[in-house]
């Protein structure tokens, strides 16, 4: 378990021979290591796959999640209503309705992973 910066190394020690991808979730401390636990990842020739492009652009494989900006803008039609008097708890729960897929190609080959031209050809951004 990693609960530590100093965990993220042995961490990846222990995942030798027994992981085949990682799927990194957006987590403070994840967040703030994100270029550590790449390079370890990358290094190991282990795929890693996260829910925000910020992983991505520090050399993650591929991420697939809510598009932020379009959430930010969603809730300040929220903070709109409320400033017109509306309450907040008459207000519904919304889900995200705007995902992205981007994917690190120049991780991809480095790892040797192949990435499927249909796959790619959906992609919301291809980093090269």
């Amino acid at each position: 378990m990693i609960r530590r910066a100093e965990d993220i190394a042995p961490a990846f020690k222990t995942l030798k021979d027994r992981a085949e991808a990682l799927y990194l979730t957006s987590d403070p401390l994840l967040n703030t290591n994100r270029i550590h636990i790449n390079t370890l990842a990358n290094v190991a020739l282990l795929p890693t796959i996260a829910s925000t492009r910020d992983f991505v652009e520090a050399g993650s494989m591929m991420s697939y999640g809510p598009n932020y900006p379009d959430l930010f803008r969603r809730a300040a039609d929220y903070v709109d209503k409320i400033l017109k008097g509306a309450k907040p708890g008459d207000l519904p729960v919304e889900q995200p309705t705007k995902f992205d897929l981007v994917i690190n190609l120049t991780t991809a080959k480095a790892i040797g992973i192949g990435v499927p031209r249909m796959l790619l050809g959906r992609a919301d951004e291809v980093i090269e």
